[in-house]
């Protein structure tokens, strides 16, 4: 905040309470039969009084004023800060689960310009559960200590028709864990419910264009359940979490052939976040060349590569005792940048979309993992330049049956009739139990 002038004629300007005092007021607004939301913020300007006469607005205003923290609580003078002159308009970003260790890599690189850009100040919209909304708070007060320039607003709560409010984009992390003994179908479940609710949230409150991307597992099928509950948003703007899948299929390439994963290109991960995910080496390149002239041992590619990226996950977790949230969160960057920056001439990005419509014979209504290129607008396209052959092609007809016995598994969640589970086997990946 070094060279910025405060307006103190903000009427949130004098000193926030103690965290105390916060704490008490969060609590009473537990209580609340309204969705509990506190908002913190960093206006870019003073904004235009609109509604009520004033003096209707006076008497409303205590109960409307929202909590706030510290140093957001101070309206930001743009005008004595010259860089921002070229700053872009504000963004909205709704992070779920965002008290986890996963948001907590992910959060500050949101806040710093390391996703979106130097240029673009950014507002986070912050949701968990009322067990950890102490937690939510202890995050708003890093974010607040972290000085970040760019970070216009901080919002914290537990109600997503409040978080999700004019959301631009809304990165859905938070899902219950596979606990021991927990059957595949009650994980679907349990974890469909909150999509289905996130997605009706969205579809009421958020940005008729917002981009969501699914992390929670089983990812395909709570997007798929997502969208489904999201009618008035397009399909297109969904997309389940693979990029991690692809970020490790491309390092495992990279040491196979002695270079750096730079030179590793056109990496496809096909299909489910399971251990059915395909990791295409038929399409993908290594210094510009196919990856089968640079690698020529068939076998390992066939075998051995393909199982290690498929199981990394639960390695990780053997060797460190806890799931991948940094990488996850740098995978969670990764996708998102994919989306907002123009795709390298001839290359393609992984992620896991509706497949309606789609060039490759997938069966459509499900959420696919599928390589793609985007203009830099966040939007996408297939790529259509894919080489197909009966070993991928077998492959992805595995995943692709999962993915149909999933969907007739939350049938109740998107409105397609009575649920009947019939999932081929357990092929969870070992992370999310």
């Amino acid at each position: 905040m070094a060279g910025a002038a405060f307006d103190l004629s903000s009427p949130y300007s004098s000193s926030p309470a103690p965290l105390s005092s916060r704490r008490a007021t969060s609590l009473l607004l537990l209580r609340r039969p309204h969705r509990p939301t506190f908002r913190c913020s960093l206006d870019a300007a003073p904004k235009q009084a609109q509604g009520p006469p004033a003096a209707v607005a006076a008497e409303e205003a205590p109960a409307t004023r929202k909590e706030c923290y510290g140093v957001f609580c101070t309206t930001y003078d743009l005008k004595a800060d010259e860089k921002t002159k070229s700053w872009k308009s504000l963004v909205n970003v709704a992070v779920s689960g965002a008290a986890g260790m996963i948001s907590n890599h992910l959060l500050f690189k949101l806040a710093s310009g390391e996703v979106f850009g130097q240029n673009q100040p950014i507002a986070l919209k912050l949701l968990g559960s009322e067990r950890s909304i102490q937690a939510l708070e202890g995050v708003a007060m890093e974010l607040e200590d972290s000085l970040y320039p760019l970070l216009r607003e901080v919002s914290i709560g537990i109600d997503p028709y409040v978080v999700f409010e004019d959301a631009e984009w809304a990165l859905l992390i938070g899902a219950k864990p596979r606990g021991p003994g927990m059957e595949r179908s009650a994980l679907l479940d349990i974890n469909g419910q909150i999509f289905a609710e996130q997605g009706k949230a969205l579809n009421a409150v958020a940005s008729r264009n917002v981009k969501v991307i699914v992390v929670g597992n089983p990812c395909n099928t709570n997007a798929l359940i997502c969208l489904k509950n999201a009618p008035n948003i397009p399909a297109k703007n969904f997309h389940a979490l693979t990029r991690l899948d692809e970020n490790r299929a491309k390092c495992q390439l990279a040491l196979k052939a002695g270079v750096f994963y730079d030179k590793v290109s056109n990496m496809t991960i096909w299909g489910n976040h399971s251990t059915t995910q395909v990791p295409d080496f038929l399409n993908a390149k290594i210094n510009g060349r196919p990856v089968k002239e640079v690698i020529k041992d068939t076998k390992w590619l066939e075998e051995e590569f393909t199982k290690t990226v498929q199981k990394r996950g639960g390695v990780l977790i053997e060797k460190w005792g806890r799931s991948s949230a940094a990488s996850t969160a740098v995978s969670i960057v990764d996708a998102i940048r994919s989306l907002v920056t123009p795709t390298p001439e001839g290359d393609w990005f992984s992620t896991g979309v509706y497949t309606t419509g789609n060039p490759y014979g997938i069966a459509e209504d499900i959420v696919f993992s599928m390589p793609c290129r985007s203009k830099g607008d966040g939007d996408y396209e297939l790529a259509k330049d894919v080489a197909m052959d009966d070993f991928l092609w077998e492959r992805i007809k595995k995943s692709e049956a999962e993915l149909l016995a999933e969907k007739r598994c939350v049938a109740h969640l998107t409105g397609e009739g009575n649920a009947f589970c019939d999932l081929p086997g357990d092929t969870m990946l070992p992370g999310e139990m």
